[in-house]
């Protein structure tokens, strides 16, 4: 079978970290073309566009893209990717609302493409230990610790502090998607105290209070983007029975009761191919709403704490991204 021909939405610096040398590793791909509206033009790529129209238009054997735009404008690209016949993988957050995302589903579907949510984060495998692990247990306690350096992976990026680029959740929700991926039961948001930059119009740290329903579970989550220093991704949890789970560095190293289980080097974006290769193949779509209806829940319930403001130094870096006009 012939690899598939791809291209990327957006060049910015998760698509030049992960999809690039990804879809180069995975021989089921091959990498047509690119759109960037700064015009940068990988070496391998056959066609290069800044407006992403001329791309979808322009290269008929295009069978697929991703789009690695930030959120708010992913809805209007993936809409339009769809309707010329390409099937669609979506970075995470996938959409800007939950509203866009249901919206993108049914069109997938009205015209026969694929529609895949990555969740890159899931793709560790110390997150499928973990859910093999817990399968059939009763957590007594969950605590993620989601700490990292704004400056250091988001560097002079300002659409991550306009509305609808999430601020803190753009990392945060990586942790919820683990979390939904290995909780036993379906996970509710109780509290959520948002911390707000004075100069910003996203979080910059949030404290969760999470709930199963079961009475005296103990469920939290703390996110910060003021990290410095050693960069924190772990989550704990108790079992009812006693086991003891340690997930850290991504969802890359598993702990049991004290026994090392899973050790091994970040597979997410591998896991990301290899899963849209077989989606594509099969004609399937995977819609995961699941990290996304917390993050939302999480906005609903949550109450705004204003903090001291935030500033930026770092050069800009794939900045606000404009959509071309209609």
């Amino acid at each position: 079978m012939a690899p598939h021909a791809i291209g990327i939405i957006g060049l910015g610096k998760i698509a030049q970290d992960q999809h690039l040398p990804n879809i180069r590793a995975n021989p089921d791909f091959t990498l047509l073309a690119v759109s960037s509206q700064r015009g940068l033009s990988p070496e391998d790529a056959k066609y290069t566009f800044q407006d992403y129209r001329e791309m979808l238009s322009g290269v008929p054997d295009l069978e697929a893209v991703a789009i690695c735009t930030p959120p708010q404008v992913r809805h209007q690209i993936a809409r339009e990717a769809l309707l010329a016949g390409k099937s669609v993988l979506l970075e995470k957050p996938p959409a800007a609302t939950l509203s866009e995302l249901e919206d993108l589903k049914q069109l997938a579907e009205k015209v026969g493409k694929t529609i895949f949510t990555t969740w890159h984060a899931q793709y560790n495998k110390g997150v499928d230990e973990t859910a093999k692990a817990l399968a059939g247990q009763t957590v007594k306690l969950l605590r993620v610790t989601w700490k990292e350096d704004v400056r250091r992976w988001h560097p002079g990026q300002q659409w991550i502090w306009q509305a609808g680029g999430f601020g803190i959740f753009d990392p945060g929700i990586n942790a919820l998607s683990i979390v939904t991926r290995i909780m036993p039961q379906p996970v509710f948001i109780k509290r959520a105290d948002l911390k707000f930059p004075a100069n910003r119009d996203a979080p910059i740290a949030a404290d969760l209070e999470l709930s199963t329903g079961q009475p005296d579970a103990e469920l939290t989550a703390a996110f910060d983007w003021r990290q410095t220093g050693l960069q924190s991704w772990n989550i704990d949890v108790e079992t009812q029975a006693g086991s003891q789970l340690k997930l850290s560095q991504g969802g890359c190293r598993l702990e049991i009761d004290g026994r090392v289980v899973v050790d091994e080097k970040p597979s997410e974006y591998e896991g990301v191919y290899k899963r849209f290769d077989l989606l594509l193949s099969e004609g399937r779509s995977v819609v995961d709403v699941a990290p996304f209806r917390l993050v939302a829940d999480a906005f609903m319930v949550g109450r705004r704490v204003q903090v001291e403001p935030f500033q930026d130094d770092a050069p800009a870096r794939d900045g606000t991204y404009q959509a071309p006009s209609t």
